[in-house]
């Protein structure tokens, strides 16, 4: 096999793309991101040691995190991006090396003698051994599948962890225990461990995704104000305009200061809904509304809109030319032949000059639609709203919860969360974030006693909000376990920071989850197994028979 790639769930048979993804992914870049993994490891491995002699790792924490989103489903293609990457890992790793080295020989007296995996040791500054090395060094290298399993298991939930706590950072929130762990468990996956060993570290993987999504839940409130309830515009206006998709709000916010009284109108796409729900966002009158849907759809929605694009995060999918010139990445985003914004510099924000002076020259939008959906139902709104739910729900008014979170994609059986949404009885509430939300967020659902069916309560990382809501709807009805709740879970997921809330939820005690539209290629048989046994995790089936088990009927 030239690659080996199944951290996706439209990966090839649900089995591994081994020719290139599904994603649009080749060969070459799906080796060089395993090589980046590689070296990522050995880093972790000097950075576990120098804790032990009180070295600092300096910034190699966020670095890692960094070079971990890269390598998130559709987010960075470019390969020219990921081999500086490499270089810069290489570069890191080996400073972290020498500061160890140094300081054992002045603690111990004597050099370090001890053994080293490979991706401690192994160094390279030329281009063509990198591909070499990128053969060597995939998921296939692990040749026992269950160790494999639950190796690949911890690091797609690492990469999930990883893309939150960057986020968080970017806005000045960072905490140094979500560093020490991606490096605890990324050097584990160098070491022979027991699978009671392997097992307590995902689970410690969740216990951690819980912290990042807290931190990023607060650095997001704290700088842009908790969400609240807004009727989003769906239309268009006969200006010219930015279209932002992806996740990251500090890019969202500094676009907006830089497109102010310039006659250029910003939209949001995908991911970027929530934004529209954000205090700090309302003032803008050139804020107009999102366009389009789900991130799958980019590649008519990017034609009809006919301005600028600017992909902050993941998401991003192969580049039509039909747009291809109006198309702009930054951050960890990265597409061959793209126009790149560079990060910021000494606290200076980004430039986003070269889009706002294409927009000027480019037509207003093709409108698609017409009308609005409301958002803004993160936990701050929802818990001020908690009298009335919890009154609702002791009247009967609303017999269950319905949490259908995650991600989109473009699967025919996603479907299946439309008709579930369709077919739910008028008595039951539906709690989303994250991209699944358009394959129902347009239907008329209507609302019990003024409570909306439908409570959106953003992206995929403010999963928070929802947890955060199901343990005060637990305090609030004096329950011993979450799972006596009237809640259930119908998740649906596709890249690796959904894994990331599922091992949230797995860690909180959550059991009895749905997972769709497949369960995940990366669990072997065995680890599946010890999931079921222990949390009931179970594949989706038809959405008459999960809704008669849902509904207890």
């Amino acid at each position: 096999m030239s690659m080996f790639c199944f951290q996706c769930q439209e990966t090839a048979k649900n089995a591994g793309c081994t020719v290139k993804g599904v994603c649009g992914k080749s060969e070459e870049t799906a080796n060089l991101q395993d090589l980046l993994i590689h070296v990522l490891k050995g880093i972790s491995i000097y950075a576990e040691k120098a804790k032990e002699l009180d070295v600092s790792a300096g910034d190699a924490g966020h670095f890692v995190a960094r070079a971990l989103f890269a390598t998130i489903t559709n987010t960075n293609f470019d390969e020219e991006r990921i081999i500086a990457l490499i270089k810069e890992a290489l570069r890191l790793r080996n400073e972290l090396r020498d500061k160890f080295l140094a300081a054992y020989k002045e603690k111990r007296g004597e050099d370090f003698a001890g053994e080293l995996h490979d991706s401690a040791t192994w160094y390279s500054g030329d281009v063509d051994e990198f591909r070499k090395k990128a053969a060597e060094v995939g998921i296939r290298a692990t040749e026992d599948e269950d160790i494999r399993s639950l190796r690949e298991l911890l690091i797609i939930g690492l990469k999930g962890i990883a893309a939150y706590a960057d986020h968080a950072a970017i806005l000045g929130s960072e905490k140094k225990e979500i560093w020490d762990f991606l490096s605890e468990a990324l050097s584990s996956t160098t070491e022979d461990l027991s699978v009671d060993e392997m097992v307590a570290l995902v689970m410690k993987t969740g216990e951690t995704a819980v912290t990042t999504m807290a931190l990023l839940d607060e650095a997001n409130t704290s700088a842009y104000g908790n969400p609240e309830i807004t009727e989003v515009n769906i239309g268009v206006r006969d200006n010219p305009g930015i279209l932002i998709s992806g996740h990251d709000l500090k890019d969202m916010e500094e676009l907006l200061k830089q497109t102010e009284a310039t006659g250029v109108d910003v939209y949001t796409h995908g991911e970027m809904l929530p934004a529209n729900s954000y205090p700090a966002f309302k003032k803008y009158d050139h804020f107009v509304g999102n366009y389009g849907g789900s991130w799958w759809k980019q590649n008519q929605e990017f034609t009809s809109f006919n301005g600028p694009i600017l992909m902050t995060t993941n998401c991003i999918i192969p580049v039509r030319d039909s747009y291809k010139d109006r198309i702009f990445t930054t951050g960890m985003a990265g597409y061959p032949g793209v126009r790149h914004i560079p990060d910021r510099v000494d606290g200076r924000p980004k430039d986003f000059s070269p889009l706002i002076e294409l927009a000027k020259k480019c037509e207003p939008p093709e409108e698609i639609e017409t009308g609005a959906i409301v958002g803004g139902f993160a936990h701050n709104q929802v818990l001020a709203l908690a009298d009335k739910v919890v009154e609702a729900v002791k009247s009967g008014a609303i017999r269950r919860f319905v949490v259908m979170a995650g991600c989109d994609g473009r699967h025919k059986t996603r479907s299946y969360y439309t008709e579930v949404a369709e077919q739910l009885p008028g008595d039951t509430v539906i709690l989303t974030a994250g991209c699944a939300k358009y394959r129902y967020n347009k239907l008329n659902l209507g609302d019990i006693g003024g409570i909306p069916r439908l409570l959106d309560a953003g992206q995929c990382n403010d999963c928070y909000s929802l947890v955060v809501i199901a343990l005060k709807l637990k305090e609030v009805f004096g329950l011993e376990d979450i799972n006596e709740l009237p809640i259930s879970y119908d998740i649906a997921w596709y890249e690796q920071k959904a894994v990331a809330v599922l091992l949230a939820l797995l860690y909180l005690g959550v059991k009895g989850i749905r997972l769709g539209p497949t369960l995940p290629a990366f669990l072997s048989p065995n680890v599946l197994k010890v999931l079921v046994e222990k949390f009931d995790i179970k594949p989706i089936g038809t959405p008459e028979e999960d809704l008669k088990a849902m509904l207890g009927e």
